[in-house]
């Protein structure tokens, strides 16, 4: 089955087995003489009868409670990753991801209830059997979906398209691996031949359908969505020249771990059956999370721009009186797939601050900046007009900092996979920023560039809303303990 279609299952699935928890916690109650407020509505509107049926406290509850109650369970499996691509996790451990998520919402209904003069009110000991019929229910349900998926997947339904590079013994044992380990969803059309290795034409049976440098061109070609790599040993400066033959398509990689990997301890593969692999994905999210960071973006902006506008225009007004020129400043900044945009903030420096020297690199303590500028960066309210990139979807309000055109085209000469961090849109708040204070007045920019990029790189392999929500956090603290953010 398709990446959508498995979703689409996954959150019916969900559906029903939440709901299904939340009728047998809704009986429960009613049988053990609970919900005197439905009782006492059905007692004004039927007086001859002593109790409602069931069907008739289902339908008080059905349109508003219970689709609460489902939404803010599927919430939290978004918020928790039960969304994300899992091909390679096993169907234990989805079953235990399930336990924990469920037990800590159980634990927060449960905090969320508690009542100090009541602390053993019935309906808090209801929880326990309402805890393990979400736990049987949706992970039943979601176990009985992977089984049923892997049955697919043995027959050959719904394998992904997968080229290897590497066609020596390394890469034959690969595939001998991936063919008594069906499940593993790999269907491999091709080899590539990496440098260095003699021509073939085949291997195991399964062509050579070209070189290393010709990636680029064979991933379209024969509809690859896996590209993995079995190097006789693992160069990372041939790992990255591989990766780049990609050119920024969206596969995602897989590399089998060499005796010095395993043995130093410097990788955790994820399959419990099958061949072991590091897996690089292509780090960009499914469609319904785009959608629901893109809410956010809207949202924010708008929350931002509109609720506090009296702000801003005093904002704009002080700068406007301390020194002339205008209140915005425009910058043309590299977005998304390379494109130029321009980037929108509160002036903070003094008009024509570059006139003289061309580009140059922010710092840390800069004597263009104005005295309101300085208030303002320290505030980090500069930042603010960026909320009108993001409603033109230009910028998020979590990813990579946009970065100058004029820098990266330095950058990308010298730092390999520099490009690889425009392959999403640029951010207000980023994972770098969040989790790191770089030295801002040193020298040599293409460290620190090279040290962005790999805060960059791991976001983008891992992002989701939970990351996002993470960094949020994290940037919050930052400011608040008066560290840069920038």
């Amino acid at each position: 089955m398709s990446k959508v279609q498995e979703k689409i299952l996954l959150l019916l699935s969900d559906v029903v087995a939440i709901n299904l928890a939340s009728l047998v916690f809704l009986w429960m109650k009613s049988t053990s003489g609970g919900l005197p407020g439905v009782v006492a509505y059905w007692l004004r509107t039927h007086p001859a009868h002593t109790r409602p049926d069931f069907f008739y406290i289902l339908n008080y509850y059905l349109y508003d409670a219970l689709p609460v109650i489902c939404l803010c369970w599927l919430l939290l499996f978004i918020l928790f990753g039960l969304y994300r691509d899992t091909q390679s996790n096993s169907r234990l451990d989805e079953g235990i991801e399930v336990f924990k998520i469920i037990s800590l919402g159980t634990l927060f209904f449960f905090v969320a209830t508690f009542d100090l003069e009541r602390v053993l009110v019935f309906t808090r000991a209801l929880l326990f059997s309402y805890w393990l019929a979400m736990i049987v229910f949706v992970g039943g349900g979601r176990i009985a979906l992977r089984s049923l998926q892997r049955a697919l997947l043995v027959r050959g339904i719904g394998r992904r398209h997968t080229l290897i590079v590497g066609s020596d013994a390394r890469g034959l044992r690969l595939l001998q691996e991936l063919r008594v380990s069906p499940a593993q969803g790999y269907e491999v059309v091709g080899f590539v031949r990496a440098s260095g290795e003699e021509e073939r034409s085949a291997v195991g049976g399964v062509p050579v359908v070209g070189g290393v440098g010709h990636l680029a061109g064979l991933i379209p070609t024969h509809h690859v969505e896996v590209v993995l790599i079995a190097l006789q040993s693992n160069s990372h400066q041939e790992v990255l020249q591989i990766v780049e033959g990609a050119a920024g398509q969206s596969v995602s990689f897989g590399i089998t771990p060499d005796l010095y990997d395993i043995v130093a301890g410097h990788v955790r593969t994820h399959q419990i059956y099958g061949a072991p692999l590091m897996e690089l994905r292509s780090g960009l999210m499914s469609p319904w999370e785009r959608s629901i960071k893109r809410l956010v973006d809207v949202g924010v902006a708008l929350v931002v721009l509109v609720g506090l506008a009296p702000l801003w225009l005093l904002v704009a007004l002080a700068i406007k009186l301390e020194s002339r020129g205008p209140t915005f400043f425009k910058q043309e900044r590299v977005g998304k797939d390379g494109s130029i945009f321009t980037m929108y903030k509160f002036r903070s420096m003094m008009v024509d601050a570059e006139e003289g020297t061309g580009p140059v690199w922010v710092k840390g303590r800069d004597p263009r900046v104005t005295r309101m500028g300085r208030v303002l960066r320290a505030l980090h309210l500069d930042e603010i007009p960026q909320c009108l990139n993001f409603l033109r979807g230009e910028m998020s309000l979590v990813g990579p900092r946009p970065e100058r055109p004029y820098f990266v085209e330095q950058f990308k000469k010298q730092i390999p996979l520099y490009m690889r961090r425009f392959n999403v849109k640029p951010g207000l708040l980023g994972w770098a920023q969040s989790k790191h204070e770089f030295d801002m007045d040193a020298k040599d920019l293409t460290r620190i560039a090279r040290e962005r990029l790999e805060y960059d790189l791991y976001y983008i392999e891992n992002m989701s809303l939970r990351l996002d929500f993470k960094i949020m956090m994290q940037t919050i603290w930052f400011v608040v303990s008066g560290k840069s953010t920038r």
